[in-house]
């Protein structure tokens, strides 16, 4: 939606010139037009984002035409998929973007595959809490795991510059997030989970045993994984 009023407030910038010099007001019934349909579009980015994960039988039009109907929005089946196109050619197709949490998935998966103590649904339900939390305290979490990792609590400016492939390193936060989860939910457990996780992703245990490190330190008040 920000995408899109920026798009059209662009878009008007000639016709915004000239009203000042006492022409019509384009923008302005511009703006009227995108609140009318602002609900429409936040549903349809809903129905998207529940195709792109595979519950498209659970939200479909049907379904998303009936809650419309009870807020007394009478739009038809065109004209969801005239509003999820509009949507799509914004962000010109580009919505399957990679993050943090399709990978945590994807690992949990192989962990419930390969046999994993832990129960997968509390193990999920952390994992989800805690990805939260790093992303809430991203920049102490990482300024923490760079320090860990040189040895040195004053790095240089070469050593962050290198540090940066580290903070865009999506499936080394899956696997730190996915470890500190176990370790939270049953220490006991954590080796089993740490050593799954060196195996499916080749990152080292030390590597994972740092960001666990730091994760605990600035979430539940103690970093102890031993």
């Amino acid at each position: 939606m920000i995408k899109h009023v920026e798009e059209s407030y662009n878009a008007t910038k000639e016709s915004r010139t000239n009203n000042e010099q006492g022409e019509g007001n384009i923008w302005g019934t511009l703006k009227a037009r995108m609140c009318d349909t602002f609900v429409l579009r936040l549903v349809s980015c809903i129905q998207l984002a529940s195709k792109l994960s595979f519950h498209y039988n659970i939200i479909n039009n049907n379904t998303v035409l009936k809650f419309l109907q009870s807020l007394d929005y009478s739009y038809t089946k065109q004209n969801l998929v005239e509003s999820e196109l509009a949507i799509l050619k914004t962000l010109r197709f580009q919505i399957n973007v990679p993050t943090p949490f399709a990978y945590v998935e994807l690992l949990l998966e192989v962990l419930g595959h390969n046999g994993c103590l832990l129960p997968m649904k509390q193990l999920h339900k952390m994992c989800l809490h805690l990805l939260d939390l790093t992303y809430l305290m991203r920049n102490i979490i990482y300024d923490t795991l760079l320090k860990i990792s040189i040895e040195n609590s004053t790095p240089s400016e070469l050593q962050i510059a290198k540090f940066l492939s580290v903070k865009e390193d999506f499936m080394l936060l899956a696997v730190g997030v996915i470890s500190t989860s176990a370790f939270i939910l049953n220490p006991e457990y954590w080796n089993q989970v740490v050593e799954h996780l060196n195996c499916i992703t080749g990152i080292t245990t030390q590597s994972i045993l740092e960001f666990s490190y730091a994760i605990l330190k600035h979430s539940v008040g103690t970093a102890n994984p031993r």
